[in-house]
């Protein structure tokens, strides 16, 4: 069963509703949207559903409540990084250098209970996922095993990913509204070492990241870097 046939449940339709909205400019940032109670008359259903909704939204900072005075559409601003969201590929050949990509895995598969929870599914919900190592000069710097869910970036499988990075398509499929993300210090695993030219259990520098779009989980991706041949830097 595709990502088309399965029904829209009545709380994300009204999350895709509120969205909608303010991604139109109907709503802007710190207007007042309408009361739970508003909600439900306006749907035909619970106040219970809406909250839902409501919380989901307020959750991903999409929304922001107020107590005692209402729910409002919350300012767009994200903690100051070090990481930007973009491509490798514009990465690599912003320091005048090749880039290329080698695809190991795509796939469609079921979510484990533990991918489940980043992407509010339940497990067995159908996912795509891939494997990609980058080059830069023929010198492989990241291993990127990323999750996708099928909602927001149906097409995913079909991308010619020697042409363009999943960032590259992501970007433009499903406009980012969030993210949230960690850096640590890891032992390579052997997969990962033999991806990266390395020996198993060398330091590699581990960037995981959580996306969101369209009010849900688009992606989940963990990349792998070696930490002798790699560095995070960035100003704000």
């Amino acid at each position: 069963m595709g990502a088309a046939d399965i029904e829209v449940p009545v709380f994300q339709r009204i999350k895709d509703y509120l969205l909608a909205q303010i991604q139109a400019g109907h709503w802007k940032e710190g207007d007042a949207i309408p009361s739970e109670q508003e909600l439900a008359r306006q749907f035909g259903v619970s106040r219970m559903t809406v909250n839902r909704a409501v919380r989901e939204l307020t959750a991903d900072q999409i929304l922001t409540r107020v107590q005692g005075s209402g729910t409002y559409v919350a300012q767009h601003k994200y903690q100051s990084t070090l990481v930007a969201i973009k491509s490798i590929a514009e990465e690599v050949r912003g320091r005048g250098h090749r880039h290329r990509s080698e695809l190991h895995l795509l796939e469609r598969a079921k979510a484990s209970e533990i991918m489940a929870a980043p992407f509010g599914v339940k497990p067995g919900y159908a996912l795509f996922h891939s494997v990609i190592v980058h080059f830069e000069n023929e010198v492989p710097i990241q291993v990127e095993d990323r999750w996708v869910n099928p909602a927001v970036a149906p097409d995913y499988m079909e991308q010619d990913f020697s042409s363009m990075t999943p960032n590259e398509y992501l970007m433009a499929a499903a406009p980012l509204q969030g993210v949230q993300y960690s850096i640590e210090a890891l032992p390579a695993p052997r997969d990962i070492a033999a991806m990266l030219q390395m020996q198993p259990k060398d330091a590699c520098l581990v960037l995981k990241r959580r996306t969101l779009s369209q009010g849900q989980a688009a992606t989940v991706v963990t990349m792998w870097h070696p930490g002798s041949r790699y560095q995070f830097a960035g100003s704000f």
